[in-house]
């Protein structure tokens, strides 16, 4: 009998072999992409946007922002269940049979809350927490005005409060015959011919 994937845990990969579980690689990759995508529903249609975003390990929770009215905003108001992911895409691996092409990854997906953060002074730290992952090497006060209070009414942050994570990901051995990466292929890719897709 098949198994019944909708009645699992969401956090649970379906290719085990694939599943990362060390927390501590999960953090890392959370830490060093650059962005993400934020999943928020509204009237069971889903919405997905990409967002630069920081976690933050002590409040294990994800902050990112934008303006303060918008879609984001109005579908956390109505439903706070969101999903967070961060992927990276590795070398393609090439196969004799076109269904054997494959792909090496890596991806964190995060489940929980989502919820405007009202706090000022929390609001402050998790746009300074994203200065100093964007930005690391300038400092407020001697390369830049630090965040104002003023500035801080232009814009709406957001805390995504983690209940679950999961970690999946796919790598083979470098000496994999043909492996290639998309972007050395793409920059060096013959222009597309007119009309063509």
């Amino acid at each position: 009998m098949p198994k019944d994937y909708a009645a699992l845990p969401p956090a649970e990969v379906r290719r085990r072999d694939r599943a990362v579980e060390d927390e501590t690689w999960i953090k890392a990759m959370l830490h060093r992409t650059a962005s993400g995508a934020l999943a928020t529903v509204h009237d069971a249609q889903p919405f997905i946007n990409t967002n630069l975003f920081v976690y933050d390990e002590d409040g294990h929770a994800i902050y990112l922002h934008t303006a303060q009215v918008g879609r984001t905003r109005a579908n956390i108001e109505r439903s706070e269940r969101v999903c967070f992911a961060v992927s990276e895409m590795g070398r393609l691996l090439p196969a004799e049979e076109a269904l054997e092409f494959s792909v090496e990854y890596a991806g964190v997906t995060v489940f929980g809350r989502g919820s405007l953060v009202e706090s000022k002074e929390e609001a402050a730290r998790a746009l300074q927490l994203m200065l100093d992952k964007y930005a690391p090497h300038l400092r407020p006060g001697t390369h830049y005005r630090a965040i104002t209070d003023e500035e801080l009414k232009r814009t709406a942050v957001y805390r995504v409060a983690i209940e679950a994570w999961s970690g999946k990901r796919k790598k083979v051995a470098d000496d994999f015959p043909g492996a290639y990466f998309y972007q050395d292929l793409a920059e060096n890719a013959p222009p597309t011919p007119s009309g063509g897709r």
